[in-house]
């Protein structure tokens, strides 16, 4: 069985109907969603079962990007590890880029090139406190490089479903929106100024805010954690789901100074 039929099985057959009958998640703004062709999803990300719920509403197969590792592994276990990780949409980080978080953009590029749906968490890891942090310039960079539309998504109540360090909190019912695309063709040829990747950055933030109703704190998530005292890892470095530039030195790097 072929990645895409596996991921068909485990969303239409094994996982999705279930995940439907128990939470009856909601969906708006399906229709913003191409039906054909490359589009990139930066959502929020509140928690670790956004992943589930924010493709669940999309006919068509969502990728994210994740560790290397998760598809390398040796015997039976690493082989069901990798149709898992594969099945679901996960595509691994490309190991020559100079960084984890470069080499999340070079996997991305990929899948657009592709015609398909990529899915990105700006902020860079999930937050902490449920507020709406400052997005990582990647997904700015990867919509001008490919010539791309952003779907801006939100999702909300996840965090109450699984709330961070918790595999399970309450039952409630999960709305994700989608947003109406963001063209920045405007901007085309410019994708190495970093005050233009910046400016776009910021705009992804702005239209998540206003379907996700958060607050939104002008500081990087990983930032916010430290400062909070919170020492959770961030999903960039745990699991690549982010797709963006991930916290530390990598990340400082490449959104201080987009790669040439």
């Amino acid at each position: 069985m072929n990645e895409k039929a596996f991921y068909s099985v485990l969303k239409h057959v094994v996982i999705g109907p279930w995940l439907k009958l128990v939470f009856r998640p909601k969906w708006e703004g399906v229709e913003n969603v191409p039906t054909d062709g490359p589009a990139i999803l930066a959502s929020n990300h509140l928690s670790y079962c956004d992943w589930l719920f924010m493709p669940l509403g999309v006919p068509r197969m969502v990728r994210f990007v994740a560790k290397d590792e998760y598809f390398t592994g040796k015997g039976p276990k690493g082989w069901l590890q990798k149709t898992f990780f594969a099945g679901t949409g996960n595509v691994p980080i490309d190991r020559s880029g100079a960084s984890a978080a470069e080499g999340a953009l070079i996997a991305a590029r990929r899948v657009l090139g592709d015609g398909e749906l990529f899915g990105i968490y700006p902020e860079g890891t999930r937050s902490h406190d449920g507020k709406l942090y400052r997005g990582r310039t990647g997904v700015a960079r990867l919509a001008l490089e490919t010539k791309t539309p952003v779907i801006p998504v939100a999702v909300i109540g996840t965090d109450v479903i699984a709330p961070p360090g918790k595999v399970f909190g309450k039952l409630v019912r999960p709305v994700v929106r989608y947003g109406k695309p963001l063209d920045f063709s405007r901007y085309d040829g410019m994708e190495n100024d970093r005050y233009i990747l910046r400016a776009i950055a910021d705009e992804i933030m702005y239209e998540i805010l206003r379907l996700s109703g958060q607050e939104y704190v002008d500081l990087y998530a990983t930032d916010a954690k430290k400062r909070d005292g919170d020492g959770s890892r961030t999903d960039a470095a745990s699991n690549g789901s982010a797709g963006d530039e991930s916290s530390g030195k990598a990340a400082k790097r490449t959104d201080d100074k987009p790669a040439a």
